[in-house]
């Protein structure tokens, strides 16, 4: 399983509007084969800080979400919004236990 970290910041003015385009398309990247988690958030210690994070079932999967028109379509709604670079960062995860 793969885990994507993904956080980059915003003017406090458009951080709704982003969250509303990451959640407006969250559906979609979550229907997508391998797709086990898309949760978009903010930060609520940081007023500019939003996020995703990302669970995938293999490294196919993501190269397929990241070569995706969803994903170009995201890129081109977000960055103008954004106010620095994006920060990714991918693990490699091993699911130990669900608790319920």
């Amino acid at each position: 399983m793969l885990v994507v970290h993904l956080r980059f910041t915003v003017a406090p003015e458009t951080r709704q509007q982003t969250l509303e385009t990451l959640v407006a398309g969250a559906p979609v990247v979550r229907a997508m084969p391998g797709c086990i988690a898309y949760i978009p958030f903010s930060d609520p210690t940081d007023d500019t800080a939003v996020g995703i994070l990302q669970e995938w079932e293999a490294g196919e999967d993501l190269a397929a979400y990241t070569a995706s028109e969803t994903f170009r379509s995201f890129g081109a709604a977000l960055r103008p919004m954004m106010t620095a670079k994006p920060v990714s960062k991918r693990f490699s995860a091993e699911l130990i236990e669900v608790i319920n």
